[in-house]
C-alpha cells in the first residue's frame, strides 16, 4: 500500500521559484505559449493488474488526449517478502529508485507522490497546471512509487511533491486518481463543466 504523501514544492513554490516563475512561462492549457501541446508524463512502478483499474486508467487516458500529449511508463517492481524489515525495504526502494530515475528527464518538471508537505484542492491544482513550465515543449512529468513508496533519491530529485490524502491508497489506485484529477484540472482550466 502506497501512502498517497502530500502535496508540496520542495526546490520550488507555488508562485514558481524553480526553473522560472510560472509567471514567466505563460499560460498552460492543452497548448502552450508557444503552440506545443503540453506534454504530461506519468512515470510509475508495477503494472496494473486488475482490470477495473486498467479500465477506469484507459478511459481518463483517452479522454486527456483531447487536452494534452500523455504517456504512461510502467517499471518493474521488486517482490517484496511479507516479513521484510526495515532495510530490505530500503534496498527494495532503491532498485526501484533506479529504475525510475532512468526514465525522468533533466528537462521536465518532476512531481512525486510522497508523503510531507502541503494539500491543494482540484482547483488549486489546476492552477498549477495552467501556470506550470510553459516555455518551449513543455514537459511535467508524475512519479508514483511502488508498494513501499519512493526512495529518497527520487523525492531528492523531484520538484514538486503531491498528495491527494491524508489517507492510505493502493499504489495503483493512485494512479487513477491522479489521472482522473488532471483531466479534472483541464475541464477547470477551459472553462468546461465537471462534477464537484
Amino acid at each position: 500500500m502506497l501512502d498517497s504523501g502530500s502535496v508540496w514544492l520542495q526546490r520550488a513554490s507555488l508562485s514558481g521559484q524553480c526553473r522560472g516563475a510560472p509567471e514567466e512561462r505563460g499560460a498552460c492549457s492543452s497548448m502552450n505559449g508557444t503552440g506545443v501541446r503540453v506534454k504530461i508524463t506519468i512515470v510509475c512502478v508495477g503494472k496494473i493488474k486488475e482490470a477495473f483499474y486498467r479500465d477506469a486508467a484507459a478511459e481518463y487516458i483517452k479522454r486527456l488526449s483531447r487536452y494534452c500529449r500523455l504517456e504512461v511508463l510502467e517499471v518493474a517492481d521488486e517482490k517484496t517478502p511479507e516479513d521484510a524489515g526495515a532495510l530490505l525495504q530500503d534496498r527494495i526502494k532503491e532498485k526501484e529508485a533506479g529504475r525510475l530515475l532512468d526514465k525522468i528527464r533533466e528537462d521536465a518538471f518532476v512531481c512525486t507522490l510522497e508523503i510531507g508537505g502541503k494539500r491543494l484542492s482540484s482547483e488549486e491544482f489546476a492552477g498549477w497546471i495552467e501556470r506550470a513550465g510553459i516555455r518551449g515543449d513543455s514537459h511535467i512529468q508524475f512519479v508514483i512509487g511502488g508498494s513501499l513508496g519512493l526512495h529518497e533519491s527520487v523525492c531528492k530529485r523531484a520538484d514538486m511533491a503531491l498528495s491527494f490524502s491524508d489517507m492510505t491508497f493502493p499504489h495503483q489506485l493512485m494512479r487513477v486518481i491522479l489521472l482522473e484529477q488532471v483531466y479534472r484540472a483541464f475541464r477547470i482550466i477551459n472553462g468546461e463543466p465537471y462534477h464537484k
